[in-house]
């Protein structure tokens, strides 16, 4: 059982090739209608409901962070995962976020794009546990080492953002 937010459509194809049980698509702005009307910061599913969730490049345009990532591992099952690729600045110790920051001018200046809310830094896997999640985080390298690199457009240094709700909380 898969959630995936903001759903990628090469993602979406390679999954669905997979045999989920169930597989949902939101986004809080669909562009389909095979994609459900979902806000990440209050997910209208059970607890204990989805093995998988995916929200890549979504963490950095809520609102909330800490209470999309609450959300998320309200959700997921015990031992299930979460992928949570977002933009991160290596230089940052800490994340920059500013809610005196509203306007997408103001927004684009301070954190690259106009609709992010907050730029991460080096700390992203510690708030993300803040939530309960634990850290499986590998490199690209790691987990693909037979990939050309340069024609697939991976950076085998980045970080593969994974993590895991515990078996036992």
């Amino acid at each position: 059982r898969i959630l995936h937010f903001a759903p990628e459509h090469h993602l979406q194809r390679f999954i669905r090739q997979t045999g989920p049980a169930e597989y949902v698509l939101a986004d809080l702005f669909p562009s389909s209608p095979n994609v459900q009307k979902m806000d990440l910061q209050a997910i209208p599913y059970p607890a204990d409901n989805f093995d998988f969730v995916l929200a890549n490049h979504v963490l950095e345009h809520v609102q909330d962070d800490a209470q999309a990532l609450r959300e998320i591992f309200r959700v997921l099952r015990p031992g299930g995962h979460a992928i949570l690729q977002t933009p991160y600045a290596k230089g940052l110790t800490n994340t920059f976020e500013d809610p005196s920051i509203k306007t997408e001018l103001a927004c684009l200046h301070a954190y690259g794009q106009e609709d992010h809310r907050r730029l991460f830094g080096k700390d992203f896997a510690l708030r993300v546990e803040e939530s309960g999640l634990r850290r499986a985080i590998k490199t690209h390298a790691d987990l693909l080492p037979d990939v050309d690199v340069a024609r697939m457009g991976v950076n085998p240094e980045e970080p593969f953002l994974l993590f895991q709700k515990p078996l036992t909380i």
